[in-house]
């Protein structure tokens, strides 16, 4: 998250940049607290609760999403799988959410498939290998604009929600594939 902010401020994005993450940790932690203001100041936002008394407050949530969209000059970067892939490959992706659909369907703007891989899971060990320049290389692929037009245009539903996030999922894993490419080709010319 970090990663793609600093490179999309560096190259000119001028819009607000919001990254919805789960409240445990970044919002009920005072080092989350901490990191989301020091790496990401405060983009961190909106958090959302695994905890079902907190329900009503992702649903709240994603309408101030919706919201900030529409209005404009907001950029949201978000996991269509509702959380990030911790496992050993990183080019399975989890299964679709219908929170994400639902994001896009209501705020009718322009969706841009990113995949990104050579982050690790360990939050410390990132930054000593950052500092270090050790480590894997981290790839940022970025696809064209989703078309969507055509399922924005049916009724509402969960089901419809679901095949707008399993279209994002789709072209992100083909992004994964080109991803994949670029790491081996970086590879064999290090070598």
């Amino acid at each position: 998250m970090y990663v793609i902010t600093s490179l999309l401020v560096r190259h000119g994005l001028r819009h607000r940049l919001l990254f919805p993450v789960r409240s445990t940790f970044f919002y009920d932690h005072p080092l989350g607290l901490v990191i989301n203001g020091t790496m990401s100041f405060f983009a961190m936002y909106p958090p959302f609760f695994r905890d079902k008394k907190r329900a009503l407050l992702n649903h709240q949530n994603l309408t101030e999403l919706t919201s900030l969209l529409r209005r404009g000059n907001t950029f949201v970067g978000i996991h269509p799988e509702g959380t990030r892939n911790t496992g050993e490959d990183p080019y399975t992706l989890l299964p679709a959410q219908n929170g994400t659909g639902r994001l896009i369907y209501e705020a009718r703007v322009p969706v841009l498939p990113v995949f990104i891989n050579g982050l690790t899971n360990h939050f410390i060990k990132q930054i000593y290998s950052n500092w270090r320049h050790q480590g894997e290389h981290v790839i940022i692929v970025f696809g064209e604009p989703i078309a969507l037009s055509s399922l924005l245009d049916l009724p509402p539903s969960f089901s419809l929600y679901k095949q707008i996030t399993n279209k994002t999922l789709i072209a992100i894993h083909q992004l994964g594939q080109e991803e994949k490419k670029l790491r081996s080709f970086i590879t064999k010319t290090q070598k």
